[in-house]
């Protein structure tokens, strides 16, 4: 049987595991809903790479996931192709909900007491014209520390390759965040420290805890997980896409989760952040060309490794 519009799910991608926490914050908005999440680890990471590779990447599975999986949004958990895509992909599909992601560094203005703000993202979300202008917008209403984070994303998304964290990936993690940290500057909530941290990434809420150790308790975290969620309610809620709230699909029914690189961190991630077993995710093939796009798409893709059920 054809699902109705509002049966069907909302996709949601990002260049690896980060988006999880966006995925995360979605599940808690709007639990009657089902989704498909697109780790595109086969091709990460995004932060380094150029906006024309990025933006190729974006289409690409924007495509995949209409096409094979139907969906009726999108939300592009990810600050990178956010910046170098989404203008492209909005004009490309007009008639398909969209939410994209921005360093929250608005809702950081209206936080922060000493007016001095930390902001840190990928170079590739923190260099964007689309970052830029955001920026440019608020730079009379407080002072902005930015600082791009070579390889935190990927040494994230490597830490989380097993349920516990090994300690080769956590001291990783731990260094990244201590020389990036410690070259923004003082942290505090006294007159001309930074009081406030922007986490321009998605994957970076799950360095928190190494983050918040070097920050201390007093300053305020900002992520988008759960502004990105209101807003997807938002939009589903105008078009008339929400899911009946009497159905409450079964959690491998209800999340999909596919990557495009190597099984296993997506199935630890999935286990540690979103108590998910490894039979709800997969692998596929996304090809960059578009081959195939349109009604018989299904053949630009080829999904196998799905974890037998547990």
């Amino acid at each position: 049987m054809t699902p109705t519009s509002q049966q069907r799910p909302i996709g949601v991608f990002d260049s690896g595991i980060g988006g999880l926490s966006v995925l995360r914050a979605l599940q808690a908005e709007l639990p009657h809903e089902r989704f498909v999440y697109l780790a595109d680890s086969g091709h990460a990471p995004y932060g380094e790479r150029g906006d024309a590779y990025v933006a190729a990447r974006t289409h690409a599975i924007t495509r995949y996931l209409q096409a094979v999986h139907g969906i009726k949004a999108l939300v592009v958990a990810c600050n990178t192709a956010t910046a170098a895509a989404i203008h492209e992909v909005r004009t490309q599909c007009p008639d398909l909900p969209l939410v994209g992601l921005e360093p929250a560094i608005k809702p950081a203005v209206a936080l922060s007491q000493t007016g001095r703000i930390g902001v840190i993202g990928t170079r590739g979300t923190l260099t964007s014209g689309k970052f830029a202008l955001l920026l440019g917008s608020l730079q009379s209403q407080a002072e902005f520390v930015v600082q791009p984070c070579d390889g935190l994303a990927y040494a994230i998304e490597r830490s989380t390759e097993h349920a516990v964290p090994e300690a080769a990936e956590s001291s990783e993690v731990r260094e990244l965040c201590t020389r990036y940290i410690t070259a923004m500057g003082a942290f505090g909530t006294t007159a001309g420290h930074i009081d406030t941290l922007v986490l321009g990434c998605t994957h970076y809420v799950f360095a928190e805890e190494e983050l918040r150790a070097l920050i201390g308790p007093a300053v305020r975290l900002v992520d988008t997980g759960e502004p990105v969620a209101r807003q997807t309610r938002r939009l589903l809620q105008a078009t008339g896409l929400l899911a009946d709230p009497c159905e409450i699909p079964a959690a491998c029914d209800r999340m999909q989760l596919i990557t495009t690189g190597s099984l296993l961190p997506l199935q630890a991630a999935a286990q540690r952040w979103l108590q998910l077993p490894a039979r709800c995710c997969s692998t596929a093939t996304v090809p960059a060309d578009g081959a195939g796009a349109g009604a018989g798409a299904g053949a630009m893709v080829h999904e196998a490794n799905r974890a037998p059920a547990q």
